[in-house]
């Protein structure tokens, strides 16, 4: 009787376990810690909710969604182990990476492996124009710095001093090669190009010095939140009547938390409108700001965008298609303020928003109209 009773028991919790399923593991992997670590924590914050909403709507075909992630610590040798133990957890796909730098170790270590990974932020030409394991959420640099040379140019700089973070070279110097060929296009000119590594003891007064020796009538950070704060600081110290600007990537809202006053007059550009009142975009950032008692900066949108495009495409998936493929198959998809549609490279178009920080805020500012070559200028 006994045995009879047991066997009862043991093909119960057999049939049991043959209804539930496996749940879908994500992969996230992004800066958590070190310098500039708040892209990479605003942007998991983005991916949580997306997935905390999408298992509450019942997962991605009734399966539920685990999110494994990982610290890339903005380092390459710890980026690539990240990768490796997503890929050992059995990662469907890795939302991630969010800089150049880190992406160049992270997305080779995923290729291996046959895992997609979507980042939300990457930009530059590195990952441009690829059929690779990798669809980016991000419009290029050549599309962002040539709008700031516009900007900038309109705006009445003609001769601007650059400062660049080699930590993220992939970003930086692309970012700062199309920027040069913009530029010199409308007739401006660089007058310094100063590269540094972003450290807790780097001289960032040397960095503005150096930058001034040019004669500017602009300065501009290729930088994170932390650095641009802290470039700031040194410039409004020895020339604080010249305009700042910096590149999307200190788009963030450590930016005007650090800099104070100091980047007060800051010209920046970000990849969503942040006083977006439509119905869909007040949703989540009342939703952000419930779970994380915080505003969502770009990062958080973008991965959001990320986060929502993969769950959409895992539910559309067919038995035996790449997870690159079913992203490419069911676009357009809807992200929070605009439609994502990837090119057959995983490339994508997004818009964006020029502001200036005005009485501690990011102040929207109109885009400014093409200008026209002068006689002689060289076109790209």
């Amino acid at each position: 009787m006994f045995v009879r009773c047991l066997l009862v028991i043991v093909l119960g919790l057999l049939l049991s376990g043959c209804g539930r399923q496996e749940p879908i593991r994500i992969g996230f992997i992004g800066g958590l810690s070190d310098r500039n670590s708040d892209v990479g924590q605003s942007g998991q914050k983005g991916v949580i909710l997306a997935i905390e909403q999408a298992n509450r709507a019942g997962g991605v075909n009734g399966r539920r969604i685990e999110l494994v992630s990982r610290d890339d610590a903005q380092d390459r040798e710890t980026s690539v182990r990240s990768a490796r133990e997503l890929a050992e957890a059995k990662v469907t796909a890795v939302i991630g990476p969010f800089t150049s730098g880190v992406a160049a170790a992270v997305v080779p270590t995923l290729a291996y492996h046959g895992i997609l990974a979507v980042s939300p932020t990457l930009t530059s030409m590195d990952f441009y124009g690829k059929d690779d394991n990798l669809v980016r959420i991000n419009r290029s640099t050549r599309d962002n710095a040539g709008d700031y040379a516009k900007v900038l140019y309109g705006r009445g700089q003609h001769r601007i001093a650059i400062a660049f973070d080699v930590r993220n070279r992939s970003f930086t110097e692309s970012w700062l090669a199309e920027f040069r060929h913009a530029f010199v296009a409308l007739g401006g000119r660089l007058v310094a190009e100063v590269p540094y590594e972003s450290a807790a003891d780097a001289d960032f007064a040397g960095v503005i010095k150096s930058m001034l020796a040019g004669g500017p009538d602009g300065l501009f950070f290729i930088s994170g939140a932390l650095d641009v704060a802290r470039l700031a600081q040194q410039a409004r110290r020895l020339a604080p009547a010249l305009p700042l600007g910096a590149s999307e990537w200190a788009a963030t809202e450590q930016l005007i938390e650090l800099g104070g006053q100091m980047v007060e007059g800051l010209v920046i550009v970000q990849n969503y409108d942040r006083y977006d009142e439509s119905v869909r975009f007040r949703q989540f950032r009342e939703a952000y700001f419930k779970r994380f008692q915080m505003n969502p900066g770009y990062s958080a949108v973008s991965a959001y965008d990320a986060a929502s495009v993969l769950l959409q495409a895992l539910a559309r998936r067919q038995d035996g298609e790449s997870v690159k493929a079913a992203v490419l198959r069911h676009g357009p998809y809807q992200g929070l303020q605009q439609q994502i549609s990837f090119d057959a490279n995983g490339d994508t178009p997004r818009q964006v928003f020029f502001a200036e920080i005005r009485d501690g805020r990011f102040a929207r500012i109109p885009r400014v109209p093409l200008t026209p070559l002068k006689p002689g200028a060289a076109a790209r």
